[in-house]
């Protein structure tokens, strides 16, 4: 049983640093924006990038063109080689909703070997949007409550910032989704914790791909979209890029930012992680054997300590195993309130752990297989990316 307590001792250490020095990653409110509202309101385009995406947008779409923001305010939507008329789509929403924004309607040009399909259709964005003091990145899946494009910019201009960007909420309509949804956004802030992120001399930076407000004159500081070309997690991509350059970012967990893309079955979500679980560990064997035991051990030994130290009668493991078990679940407690589901979950979380494992591994070997980063038909990067 010393190999059991010495295991349950070191989860137990790395949570505790977890919860208490890392970031605050488990805390989800990020606080309103900080300065008054600007003198003249900037110039904002709002880019699009949208694959076969007519089903969705009736939800999504009005509630852009309908942000009432105080300076000027365009959208670029990119049609990226649609098969199921969403450009027809887009135009008739416009059309039809009253908005207070222009919409424009372009069609991505062939994809050059070596960009990522999505990074190429938000660079065609940002050509056809002129010279705006600002680009929204946004997803064609993402619904903005009213006035949220005032928030962003406010927190950009009042705080100085060149990168502000939200996480949207993602639905959790179905059991599947309930299960492994909060999950999936309480892992991301494990990785690049909010907090961090937001400060101009930590290195942690990143950003969520659904919402991204853009200092134009940053992104062409930084070397444009060029710079991040190949890049399959293109926000934590431009985050990056971004901060690197000298920006200053900010990150935050927001219910005004809402996806519709639904996940009705397990596979949908596991497809969704599997495509680039492994990019994100940058293709290396190493790093993932080390987050596979990171992952085994901070999740997997507390629960397993805890039965077996109780059923073998070793009060060591069981104590140590318990208190990390808890530690864990009280930091994940907070993410599930934010989906307005019940804490009670909390005490699951190794279970839903071992799942993301399971993906980051299948991830892996969709790579090694010539089946990595496929996304709705079409491989995602161009073949002299890497």
């Amino acid at each position: 049983m010393v190999t059991l307590d010495a295991l349950a001792l070191a989860a137990l250490a790395g949570w505790a640093y977890l919860a208490a020095g890392h970031g605050g990653f488990w805390r989800t409110g990020g606080g309103p924006p900080q300065g008054a509202a600007p003198s003249a309101w900037p110039h904002v385009v709002a880019v699009v990038p949208a694959r076969d995406e007519a089903a969705v947008l009736p939800e999504t779409l009005p509630t852009l063109l309908a942000q009432d923001y105080p300076g000027r305010f365009d959208v670029v939507l990119v049609d990226d080689g649609s098969t199921d008329g969403t450009a027809g789509t887009a135009r008739r929403l416009a059309a039809g909703a009253g908005a207070a924004a222009d919409l424009r309607v372009v069609r991505a040009s062939e994809r050059p070997d070596g960009w990522a399909g999505k990074v190429w259709a938000m660079r065609e964005g940002v050509r056809a949007a002129g010279e705006p003091e600002f680009v929204l990145f946004t997803d064609a899946d993402i619904a903005y409550a009213p006035g949220t494009l005032e928030r962003l910019v406010r927190a950009a201009v009042g705080e100085e910032r060149d990168l502000v960007s939200r996480m949207a909420t993602l639905g959790t309509g179905t059991p599947w989704e309930r299960a492994l949804v909060p999950a999936f956004v309480y892992f991301f802030a494990l990785l690049y914790p909010f907090r961090r992120v937001g400060r101009p001399g930590a290195r942690t930076a990143a950003a969520a791909g659904g919402c991204m407000l853009v200092r134009r004159a940053a992104l062409d500081r930084a070397g444009g979209l060029a710079a991040i070309r190949g890049a399959l997690i293109d926000d934590v991509a431009l985050g990056r890029l971004v901060k690197r350059a000298g920006g200053r970012c900010r990150l935050d967990l927001d219910r005004d930012v809402v996806s519709r893309r639904r996940y009705p079955r397990p596979a949908d979500l596991w497809a969704m992680v599997a495509r680039s679980a492994y990019d994100q560990l940058r293709y290396s064997p190493a790093l993932l054997a080390g987050t596979v035991l990171g992952l085994v051990l901070l999740f997997a030994v507390p629960p397993a300590a805890a039965v077996a130290g109780l059923a073998g009668g070793d009060p060591a493991a069981a104590v140590l195993g318990l208190s990390a078990w808890t530690i864990m679940a009280c930091t994940f407690a907070p993410m599930l309130r934010h989906y307005r589901l019940s804490p009670l979950r909390a005490p699951a979380l190794p279970l839903v752990a071992l799942v993301y494992t399971a993906m980051t591994l299948d991830s892996a070997r969709r790579h090694h297989t010539g089946r990595g980063g496929v996304w709705k038909g079409r491989v995602a990067v161009g073949r002299t990316a890497r």
